[in-house]
């Protein structure tokens, strides 16, 4: 069953894939940096660059995440939207709210504060605009025919993370303080709620894809939010080592983030035993590739390279470092951006009519972006390694270091080419899927 309030989610869709470009260009503007192709450093100084790359990973994947859930739940509680024009609204704001952020980092108008450098006075407009957002998806969730599983473990993701936001908003005099509690918002998103929030889409699209029982896929959802508050909310210990909090964090954070695979490795097996039980061979095999492929690949680069380097013993070399570059990148891909490209793939030919799951564009972009994000994974970590060693080791200074590394950098950049190239590939077959009708989702009804 289609519903025409779902076209919504094209737009937030449209925007996702914007901002990601956006992000895309920056990221190559430090990559130039670091190689000593600086003509834009007067411009975009290398801070600017930073900063923008990294706010923008976290708005466009909380785009992505509402454009998910502005399709998943009304098809999951059985009614339209209660307000398309209202969705709307939340997604102008949104946009208005990204613009506003990037030209303030482009005028040193932010926190400073990583991962939340906006303005503190942009920080009301983001509750004020998700506020609006959970108010439409809850509204529509429980005034519909069913709750599922899939849809309250979606609702409940994306719920604490609006709830998480809010300690990132209050003000220390102390570094400590502030720190201590900037990471509830940071880990908390990504090592904890969100987690939630791809299991949620991850379920919605295995039940979609393979053909297996509701009742069976979403049994094991349980387990994944059992292993995700297990292990998520005090693996934020290791995030505590270096602080200046008291030391029974390194005790905490080591034990618990030594855990914290497990709830990626619980997602990497339900996602492979569901789609070996599937007996339904869906035609959209680029959806079922992105979603297999975010489960796996999650693993990979949340669940092995975190836990590889957030041990103590280990973590006292590796700290701020490159290392911690080559999980973050493989990190956020596997997890959340192949998982939003999922719902994506899946919903675009749905909502416009136009059955392209099987272009040479889209297994394309697949395997290019895959081995592009891998092939940079690879570059960080070789140069995370020499940085610790030549750094922490051989005790050379940081800039001399640098200057020594700067060639795993040019490897990164062909990469990521190789990766952009991808993601162009499948934003062409974004646009060529054209915008979403109504005769579209009659059709599916």
């Amino acid at each position: 069953m289609k519903y025409k309030s779902q076209k919504v989610a094209y737009w937030f869709f449209a925007l996702c894939m914007l901002l990601f470009s956006l992000q895309i260009i920056y990221g190559f503007i430090m990559g130039f940096d670091r190689i000593g192709i600086q003509g834009l450093h007067e411009i975009i100084p290398f801070n600017v660059a930073r900063a923008v790359h990294t706010n923008l990973l976290v708005v466009w994947l909380l785009t992505g995440f509402m454009g998910a859930a502005y399709y998943i739940i009304p098809e999951e509680a059985q009614r339209e939207l209660i307000s398309v024009k209202w969705a709307y609204v939340q997604l102008i704001s949104l946009a208005v709210v990204g613009v506003v952020a990037v030209v303030g980092f482009h005028l040193n108008h932010w926190e400073g504060r990583k991962f939340l450098e906006i303005p503190r006075e942009l920080d009301f407009l983001v509750v004020i605009n998700v506020l609006l957002f959970l108010g439409l998806i809850l509204g529509t969730l429980f005034k519909g025919k069913r709750q599922t599983t899939t849809a309250l473990v979606l609702s409940m993701g994306l719920l604490f993370a609006a709830l998480l936001y809010l300690p990132g908003m209050i003000w220390f005099d102390s570094q400590v303080m502030d720190s201590f509690f900037r990471w509830w918002v940071v880990h908390l998103w990504v090592e904890g709620v969100w987690e939630l929030i791809m299991g949620g889409i991850l379920s919605f699209l295995l039940i979609k894809l393979t053909g297996v029982d509701r009742e069976v896929i979403e049994k094991w959802l349980y387990v994944i939010v059992g292993l995700t508050f297990l292990s998520g909310v005090l693996g934020t210990g290791h995030h505590y080592y270096y602080i200046g909090v008291n030391k029974i964090w390194l005790i905490v954070g080591g034990i618990f983030s030594a855990l914290e695979p497990l709830a990626f490795l619980a997602m990497a097996l339900f996602a492979v035993n569901m789609y070996r039980k599937g007996e339904k061979s869906h035609p959209n095999k680029i959806a079922l590739f992105w979603t297999i492929g975010s489960a796996i690949v999650s693993f990979i680069g949340a669940g092995l390279l975190g836990f590889a380097h957030t041990l103590p013993q280990v973590n006292i070399y590796t700290h701020g470092t490159l290392v911690t570059a080559m999980h973050g990148h493989y990190a956020f891909w596997g997890a959340y951006a192949m998982i939003v490209f999922a719902i994506i793939s899946y919903a675009l030919p749905n909502l416009t009519g136009r059955k392209r799951y099987d272009s040479t564009q889209g297994h394309l972009a697949f395997w290019l972006s895959n081995i592009g994000i891998l092939g940079m994974t690879v570059a960080f970590g070789v140069a995370g390694v020499a940085q610790v060693y030549l750094e922490r080791k051989m005790k050379m200074e940081y800039g001399d270091v640098q200057n020594e590394i700067a060639v795993h950098f040019v490897v990164l950049l062909i990469c990521a080419t190789l990766f952009t190239v991808g993601i162009s590939m499948f934003i062409y077959d974004f646009i060529k899927y054209g915008r979403p009708t109504d005769e579209a989702l009659d059709e599916n009804q």
